[in-house]
């Protein structure tokens, strides 16, 4: 793709696909926000602890970060479309398959390991790496398009999923869900979804794309300190955040709430998600990404603080949602964004990847450890004060990146 093409040249030509990966990307993380409004039932029907529920998304969590660098490998060499296409099938079904859990805690890990699986064909890599081949001028804000399918998600899977589980009760929510999602985004996929690298023949020669595009080696990559503050600032905040976002609907009602009106109110995380995103993608294309990030990254704080010091007031939870959504919706983004920045698209897919790793990491034991200290003290607070220094961390490590070796053109 030409360097010096406009925004508007970018968008009018390939509008669709950011959307097509918007869509696509949700599935990502069906499992994640949909989740929480099932946990009191099957709390109910099986007796497990917060912990034990939590389990499966640590096992989804360390097969992405065990296998991340190997997808970001595959998507580099068979471009993201095949990759995203068998992703969308095989996640949809995986979280279908919850539905048949039996009460025996094998029998739960193993359907979570299936989940697992699925969810290595639909990392963020898949479809940042098509939207980037295509997007150069407009990339920050195109990447916010493509990730807010997840703020998508965060606003309709709880909502969803507490309806379903009313009417039909936990199984056939479970099944529902799967097959709802699979019969809406796998046909917009197949007619949408191309990166550079998907045009038919042109697919084949991926992997020749892929060695003539701008970027870093492999060794220059790991031997800059950029790597390590992105994979630190990415496993950090995962870590917190989404160990949050996972409980939020529980952390509510710990407190009072009613499970819709707390479903209604973690709803808000996704619909400020959206302008987050979006916002921080225009920031993107505007300001150094390293201090937009950084600027991002310490907005959980005030979140924290509202819920650990006020939780119980509903305009407190309504404000903290709202807060955590604006952050939700851009931790990726700017990720992805400063990946291609620092890295360049040469090797796009294994350095994206490797910071898919870490926020995998932080996913498999975030959740986790939030219901353990739930389990532990009865209440989520020390979570939420981990929560605070994390990502105090997290934003010093963005804001001392430095000056990206592959900006974008007329960024200063």
């Amino acid at each position: 793709m030409n360097a010096s093409a406009s925004a508007a040249t970018e968008w009018r030509s390939h509008w669709t696909l950011p959307i097509a990966a918007a869509i696509g990307y949700s599935t990502a993380v069906l499992h994640t926000y949909a989740i929480g409004p099932f946990f009191e039932p099957l709390q109910q029907e099986f007796g497990w602890s917060r912990a034990q529920l939590s389990a499966g998304i640590t096992i989804t969590g360390l097969a992405g970060a065990a296998f991340a660098v190997p997808i970001g490998l595959l998507v580099d060499r068979l471009g993201p479309r095949l990759v995203g296409l068998i992703g969308v099938i095989l996640m949809t079904g995986a979280f279908a398959l919850l539905g048949t859990a039996t009460g025996d805690t094998a029998n739960w890990l193993l359907l979570w390991c299936v989940v697992a699986f699925a969810n290595l064909w639909l990392q963020a890599t898949v479809w940042t790496s098509a939207v980037a081949s295509r997007f150069e001028t407009s990339r920050g804000l195109a990447f916010a398009v493509t990730l807010s399918g997840a703020s998508v998600a965060a606003t309709v899977f709880p909502l969803l999923a507490t309806s379903l589980i009313g009417a039909h009760g936990w199984r056939t929510a479970f099944m529902a869900m799967g097959g709802l999602w699979a019969a809406l985004v796998f046909p917009i996929m197949l007619l949408f979804f191309r990166g550079a690298h998907d045009n038919g023949a042109k697919a084949r020669a991926a992997s020749k794309v892929a060695s003539t595009a701008p970027g870093m080696s492999i060794g220059e990559g790991l031997r800059s300190p950029a790597f390590y503050k992105l994979v630190l600032a990415s496993g950090l905040f995962t870590f917190t955040a989404l160990g949050i976002i996972v409980h939020f609907v529980p952390i509510l009602t710990d407190r009072g709430a009613d499970p819709l009106a707390a479903a209604g109110i973690a709803a808000l995380v996704g619909i400020f998600s959206i302008i987050g995103r979006l916002g921080t993608g225009l920031l993107l294309d505007r300001l150094p990404g390293q201090f937009v990030g950084a600027a991002v990254f310490v907005l959980p704080i005030i979140a924290c603080a509202l819920l650990f010091l006020d939780g119980g007031n509903p305009l407190s939870q309504a404000v903290a949602a709202a807060i955590f959504g604006l952050t939700i919706g851009a931790e990726v983004d700017v990720i992805a964004y400063l990946a291609s920045r620092h890295f360049g698209l040469k090797n796009y897919g294994v350095f994206f990847g490797a910071m898919t790793g870490a926020l995998a990491l932080g996913v498999a034991f975030g959740p986790l450890a939030a219901g353990a200290a739930y389990d532990r003290y009865g209440s989520y607070a020390p979570y939420l004060v981990l929560t605070m220094i994390f990502m105090a961390v997290s934003s010093l490590a963005l804001a001392t990146l430095g000056r990206p070796r592959f900006g974008a053109p007329g960024h200063v």
